[in-house]
């Protein structure tokens, strides 16, 4: 975009729970050129102003761990659910070696327009198409570029269908993340399933991979106690040690999940520097198995929340704060209000920073320009600007305006550069197509 984007009249976010009333933001080239009070940014020819009147501007939101396909493809409904897990695994295992190249693009330009309007500024994508996996990767790569998000993305890579199938697959992944290095808004990962998922080769060489390319490395830890049982089974280790002497705990992973993780194993993970994103709220309908959730809260500023591709950010924070809650009242923890803001707010800062480079989770002069101006109009004391449950207010507040690297990409409410209806329509084209395909009922 020529000239400045100029944010007019905001009140500011700050992860503290502060606000700054009256202020003005400049935009230019993808970064946050300046941020003062309103009177002294006046509107220059070429501006585009936007009149916030008020509203509250914050760093846009991270989505550190979904699957904007797979969620589409088999929702989480009681029936599916409710199967035992090794069924779940081989029904999504079919339907996804089902799906075309143009299915893949129609589902995942849809999410993406719902990730956009509900404020999400970066979105860490876990896609399964094994049919042609480059040409899956790439087509959502064209669809992040055409509407304006930031995507990280790496392919569910497993041993399950033998060897040969492994190799094509990682072979795919391999050639997109070797040609979105340094795309501006697109970063290729690689990516695997599980640890009980995958054979020694497969992961030596996705480790070795990943070095050679510095590309980040997406998959499934200690999803539960099939992926716990089976690697202690077949290798006589637990998931942590398992992946962490195979080379894949490191500063450029990032861990789902992480549902069977004990207190030595969070303190290796943070150790390595390997992020981790939980859900939370996802986690409510799978099989209990114990609750690693306090272990995990030694990982500060490495770990957020992620949607595992169901439902929003926003429920994945409110099942959180559930947790952290609970861990609060027995007494070991004692600030949970700051804890939830830093797996909303500064553990996804931390993770989007890794892996473009540039200061981000802020609306400070020098960070990243992915922001969200919300229907939001904060309260807050005069003196120290504080405003109370200011993450509370946000989540009861419609997404006005999204930016993404300076680019409004919604305005207003509305979708800019597609037709949301039609995106919806396409997607349910595509829904309906493969599960057809795969005789679903």
């Amino acid at each position: 975009m020529e000239g400045r984007l100029l944010l007019k009249n905001c009140a500011v976010f700050r992860a503290d729970g502060r606000v700054r009333t009256g202020m003005a933001l400049v935009v230019q080239e993808g970064l946050i050129r300046r941020v003062a009070p309103d009177a002294e940014v006046p509107v220059l020819p070429g501006d585009w102003e936007v009149a916030c009147r008020g509203r509250l501007v914050s760093p846009g939101l991270v989505d550190c761990h979904t699957h904007m396909v797979g969620g589409q493809l088999l929702p989480p409904t009681g029936n599916f659910l409710l199967r035992a897990p090794n069924n779940r695994l081989e029904r999504r295992k079919h339907v996804a070696s089902l799906l075309t190249v143009g299915e893949v693009e129609a589902l995942t330009r849809f999410a993406i327009a719902r990730a956009l309007r509900d404020g999400i500024t970066l979105a860490v994508e876990h896609l399964e198409a094994p049919a042609d996996v480059a040409g899956a990767l790439t087509v959502q790569a064209r669809a992040a570029e055409q509407l304006g998000i930031r995507l990280v993305t790496g392919h569910l890579t497993h041993s399950l269908s033998g060897e040969a199938s492994a190799r094509e697959c990682l072979e795919g992944n391999t050639d997109f993340a070797r040609r979105y290095r340094a795309h501006p808004l697109v970063r290729g990962a690689l990516g695997f399933q599980s640890s009980h998922t995958c054979e020694e080769d497969l992961l030596r060489r996705i480790a070795t991979l990943s070095e050679e390319l510095d590309a980040p490395v997406l998959f499934h830890l200690a999803d539960g106690q099939d992926d716990l049982t089976a690697t202690y089974e077949l290798y006589g280790k637990r998931v942590v040690p398992r992946l962490d002497e195979l080379g894949l705990l490191s500063s450029r992973s990032i861990a789902a999940r992480a549902r069977t993780v004990d207190a030595g194993e969070a303190r290796r993970l943070s150790d390595t520097g390997t992020f981790v994103a939980i859900s939370p709220r996802a986690q409510l309908t799978a099989e209990r198995i114990g609750d690693s959730l306090e272990a995990l809260l030694t990982l500060p500023p490495l770990i957020g929340l992620g949607t595992s591709g169901q439902g929003t950010l926003w429920e994945e924070a409110l099942a959180a704060l559930v947790g952290l809650m609970r861990i609060s009242r027995a007494g070991r923890l004692p600030d949970p209000d700051g804890m939830l803001a830093q797996l909303l707010v500064s553990g996804p800062a931390e993770l989007c920073t890794r892996l473009y480079r540039l200061p981000s989770g802020g609306v400070e002069e020098g960070s990243i320009a992915d922001l969200v101006v919300y229907d939001s109009v904060p309260t807050s004391d005069p003196e120290t600007g504080y405003s109370p449950h200011l993450l509370g207010q946000l989540a009861q507040a419609r997404v006005a305006w999204t930016i993404v690297n300076g680019r409004v990409t919604v305005r207003e409410g509305q979708l800019l550069g597609a037709d949301f209806v039609e995106l919806a329509h396409a997607a349910a084209a595509a829904l309906a197509s493969v599960w057809n395909r795969a005789s679903l009922s």
